[in-house]
């Protein structure tokens, strides 16, 4: 394969997240797919930050149990609003009530990432926020979109990638972190721990 990066161990997203998945493969890396299962229960006084941070440290340490040499990713992202964590929505009307909340305010999307190996215990942890202003959204815009699907299985009842894009109006830092991954910052300690490797060489004519 030419153009993007390749691998130098074997890279585990840790995460049966698509849009997470897509990042990766846009860059041309190989990896598999094993999503971790966790209590994803927040506990009493925990921050944001140190909520996903717990968590994407959490799921990278039980998919590496299983395997020692290879390079785990694992992520994770809220949306909070007012020091609230939203969650996905219940059922449609939750969703709705939430975009009414979000409504014409600015939000925050945290997304905390690990990498880990066990082999020589490697441990890489971040947490990234990115701040989201929604517009004004009336009765029938609310309804009208919680009535295409889409927010029903999305944190904060959006996805920045699909439809909803048309809620925000300005994003204050990483738009990718919004979808769920923070590509610049990964990407960045990938490369520095020697992970990945830029492909520098032309195809053959």
């Amino acid at each position: 394969m030419h153009g993007g990066f390749h691998t130098t161990c074997q890279l585990i997203l840790a995460s049966a997240s698509p849009r997470r998945q897509r990042f990766l493969q846009e860059l041309g890396l190989d990896f598999i797919v094993e999503p971790s299962s966790v209590d994803e229960c927040g506990r009493f006084g925990e921050s944001p930050e140190f909520f996903v941070l717990r968590l994407a440290e959490e799921k990278a340490e039980a998919v590496a149990r299983g395997h020692v040499r290879a390079c785990i990713l694992a992520a994770d992202t809220i949306v909070v609003l007012d020091n609230e964590i939203l969650g996905k929505p219940r059922d449609a009307a939750d969703a709705e009530a939430m975009l009414a909340k979000m409504s014409g305010k600015w939000h925050e999307v945290w997304t905390g990432y690990c990498l880990r190996r066990l082999a020589d215990s490697l441990v890489v942890k971040r947490a990234v926020r990115t701040r989201v202003l929604f517009r004004p959204l009336d009765a029938d815009l609310r309804r009208a979109y919680v009535l295409t699907g889409e927010p029903l299985d999305k944190a904060g009842s959006y996805g920045l990638q699909g439809r909803g894009g048309f809620l925000v109006a300005r994003i204050d830092g990483s738009y990718s972190n919004v979808i769920g991954l923070p590509v610049a910052e990964v990407i960045a300690d990938l490369l520095g721990l020697g992970i990945i490797l830029p492909n520098t060489s032309l195809p053959a004519l």
